[in-house]
């Protein structure tokens, strides 16, 4: 028999309050944060794509035996777009932007999504505008900026355009997995198999045409490919997509800030790099903006009404 957490993990059923469900949502974000660390000091560098590939097509298929659950109807077109868009495309972008940038610039251009995910929420989803939204978006923005941009970054054009292509496909994938929804059958593992798979399925025949024949791979890039693979794909996604399912798209979107900080006090602890007065203060500008996305918007009634406790929106 599943324990709880187990259960509210990987089965979705077990009912969790809003601040467990919040947490367990942004320990996906967090994971991603030792990607640029890994990519760099672990992974064959000059190969995003085949990094991307084994990053999500493995992690898919361990989903898919063990939930045995397939699409069914539509679900098969809208798991395979929303693979393409949360995987197939945002991995290889990651990566490529990782390679061709400093991780500061990287994580910023990386930042950006939540901006795009409050556009997306009006366009798509039918919500109303927020200036609020954009307001704290935009601070984290500058937050994670000044958190890892230093004086001497450099920007290759190629991997600029690479690092705001997965912002704007991860935002879009975000938005269209809320306006989708998830179909009954599947719990939030299934979900996960599906998209990884999917996406990895779009990257495996890219990644030998683009690429050629894959690097070779010593023991360190071993522990890298599976810490990506089963940490920040797996796990990972089963969180966020659980997230997804049960909190608002921009409380959501704006956890994401927390992978480049993760990133910055990564480099901090293993490379060496230092964080002074200025990132310090990039910090709280960062996580100010995450608490601040968690929290219900302003009651806009012209006399205010206490909310009965327990309940969120």
């Amino acid at each position: 028999m599943k324990s709880p957490a187990i259960q509210a993990v990987f089965g979705g059923t077990a009912p969790l309050g809003t601040l467990p469900r919040t947490v367990l949502t942004a320990l996906a974000p967090a994971s991603w944060g030792t990607t640029y660390v890994v990519t760099t000091e672990l992974l064959p560098p000059g190969h995003p794509l085949f990094a991307g590939l084994l990053r999500a097509l493995p992690a898919g298929l361990i989903a898919l035996a063990i939930t045995r659950t397939l699409p069914r109807g539509a679900w098969w077109g809208k798991a395979a777009v929303l693979g393409v868009l949360n995987i197939g495309l945002l991995f290889p972008m990651l990566f490529l932007a990782a390679e061709r940038l400093p991780g500061g610039v990287a994580a910023t251009l990386a930042a950006a999504q939540p901006l795009v995910v409050a556009v997306l929420a009006v366009v798509i989803l039918g919500e109303s505008p927020s200036a609020r939204r954009l307001a704290w978006g935009a601070t984290g923005l500058v937050g994670v900026g000044l958190v890892v941009i230093g004086p001497d970054a450099a920007f290759d054009l190629t991997g600029v355009v690479a690092g705001l292509a997965a912002a704007a496909s991860m935002a879009l994938g975000l938005t269209l997995t809320k306006k989708w929804g998830r179909p009954p059958e599947a719990g939030p593992t299934a979900f996960a198999g599906w998209q990884l798979t999917a996406g990895g399925l779009f990257l495996l025949p890219l990644t030998f045409f683009v690429e050629g024949p894959p690097p070779a791979i010593d023991p360190p890039a071993v522990l890298g490919y599976l810490w990506l693979g089963l940490v920040g794909s797996l796990l990972a996604y089963v969180l966020w997509f659980r997230g997804i399912g049960s909190l608002p798209v921009t409380s959501v979107a704006v956890l994401v800030l927390l992978s480049p900080l993760v990133a910055a006090v990564l480099g901090a602890v293993l490379l060496g790099q230092t964080l002074g007065p200025v990132q310090l203060a990039g910090f709280g500008l960062a996580l100010a903006a995450i608490v601040a996305g968690q929290l219900p918007a302003p009651n806009r009634s012209s006399a205010p009404v206490a909310a009965p406790e327990g309940i969120s929106k």
